[in-house]
C-alpha cells in the first residue's frame, strides 16, 4: 500500500523560477486519484495498435505510427468515433484485451491513480465476430493482476452503443449474465445526438433490477433535455460529461442537490470541439456552483493525455487553486462505486497532502 506524504505548496515563485501553476500541477500529480471515465478501447496507443495488427495479421489503413497520430485530427464526436471503431479491429484475442488493459493500468499507475472504473464496449467487438467472453476475460484478468501487483482497485462498466437499436443492448445484457458478479455497472456511450437516453429506458431498467450501477453519457453534444432523461428515465447513479447542464439553472440546482457526480473530460472536450479553447472550459464554474465535478481522460490515446495531463491542462488554463484541485481529487472517490469505508480511506489519504 502506498502511503501519502504531506505536500507543502509554496505561494510564490521559488528561487529556481518555478511558478505557482507549476507547483499546482506538481501538487495535482502527487495526489491519490480515481478515474471514473475511461474507455479502455480508447487507451489503445498507436504503438500497441501496430503490435497487435502484426500479431493477428490484421490489415490497418496506416503504414506507420506517425500516420496514426496524424489521423487523430477530429472536428466532432463522429469523426473521432469513425477512427475509434477502426482501431478496435486489432483486438481479437483474450491476450489482446489483456495487453490493452494492462498497458493502461501501468500507465495511470504513474499518475497516482489508485482506483479506476473502466468502460468497455462489448458490442464494438461482438458486432465484428469477437466473443463477449474473449473481451471481458482479457480485461478482467488484467484488472485482477493490477490489484495483486500494485494494489490498484477497479470496477468494470459495460457500455451500450447508443447508435445501435435498444434490442442489441438487451441482447448484450443477456450475454453478460454469466459475468454479472464481476460487472459493476452499465453505461451509455457512442454518438449522442439523435440518440436520447429515453431510447434505452427498458435495458437500463433491466440492469437496475439486476443490481448494477447506472451511468450514461449526456450533455456532451446533446442538450440539457438529455440530462433530464438520463436522470428521470434511466435513473442514473452518475452523469458522464454533463457540460451542457450549465445551460439550465434549474438542472444545475438539481444536480447539486442530488450530489450527482459529473465525470468531466477536459482534453476530450477540447479535442472534440465541445470547447473552443481550454480557457473557456466550464470546470471551474462547475466547482464554484457546487457541482461534484471530476477530472478524467476519456480516450487518452486519441485525445492527447492521461489523468495528470488533464489536470495540467485545466490548471494551466483556468484559475484553479489548491483547494479546487483537492476537491477534484476527493470528488473522484466520492463519485466512485466503492464502498463508503473505502471512500473514507482514500479521502483520509488525500488529507495528508497539505
Amino acid at each position: 500500500m502506498v502511503v501519502a506524504v504531506p505536500y507543502l505548496l509554496e505561494v510564490t515563485t521559488d528561487a529556481k523560477g518555478v511558478t505557482l501553476k507549476d507547483q499546482l500541477i506538481a501538487y495535482a500529480a502527487s495526489l491519490p486519484k480515481a478515474e471514473l471515465h475511461l474507455h479502455i478501447e480508447g487507451s489503445l496507443e498507436p504503438e500497441l495498435m501496430f503490435t497487435l495488427a502484426q500479431r493477428n495479421h490484421t490489415d490497418i489503413p496506416f503504414k506507420s505510427v506517425e500516420e496514426v497520430r496524424a489521423a487523430y485530427s477530429f472536428s466532432n464526436l463522429q469523426d473521432f468515433l469513425d477512427i475509434y471503431y477502426q482501431g478496435m479491429s486489432v483486438l481479437n484475442t483474450e491476450e489482446d484485451f489483456f495487453d490493452l488493459t494492462m498497458a493502461y493500468l501501468n500507465r495511470v499507475r504513474t499518475d497516482n491513480v489508485r482506483h479506476t472504473e473502466i468502460f468497455f464496449d462489448p458490442q464494438g467487438h461482438t458486432e465484428r465476430g469477437v466473443a463477449f467472453d474473449t473481451a471481458i476475460g482479457g480485461i478482467l484478468t488484467a484488472l485482477s493482476l493490477a490489484k495483486k501487483q500494485f494494489g490498484m482497485t477497479s470496477k468494470l462498466i459495460m457500455c451500450f452503443l447508443r447508435h445501435l437499436p435498444e434490442e442489441g443492448a438487451i441482447n448484450t445484457l443477456h450475454a453478460a449474465e454469466p459475468w454479472l458478479d464481476r460487472i459493476d455497472g452499465v453505461g451509455l456511450d457512442s454518438s449522442e445526438l439523435g440518440h436520447p437516453p429515453s431510447k434505452f429506458e427498458r435495458v437500463f431498467k433491466a440492469a437496475r433490477e439486476r443490481g448494477l450501477k447506472l451511468a450514461a453519457h449526456a450533455g456532451e453534444e446533446g442538450p440539457p433535455d438529455y440530462v433530464y432523461e438520463a436522470l428521470d428515465l434511466l435513473h442514473i447513479d452518475r452523469l458522464d460529461h454533463g457540460n451542457r447542464s450549465l445551460e439550465d439553472d434549474a438542472l444545475v440546482k438539481r444536480l447539486v442537490s442530488e450530489q450527482m457526480t459529473l465525470t468531466v473530460c477536459p482534453l476530450s472536450n477540447l479535442k472534440l470541439c465541445v470547447v473552443d479553447d481550454m480557457t473557456a472550459h466550464p470546470l471551474k464554474k462547475m466547482l464554484d456552483l457546487g457541482l461534484r465535478a471530476t477530472v478524467n481522460s476519456d480516450d487518452p490515446s486519441y485525445f492527447g493525455g492521461y489523468m495528470n495531463d488533464n489536470f495540467a491542462a485545466v490548471i494551466t488554463a483556468l484559475d484553479l487553486c489548491q483547494d479546487d484541485i483537492k476537491t477534484l481529487a476527493k470528488n473522484s472517490f466520492r463519485g466512485s462505486f466503492l464502498s463508503e469505508g473505502e471512500i473514507r480511506a482514500h479521502l483520509a489519504a488525500i488529507d495528508l497532502f497539505q
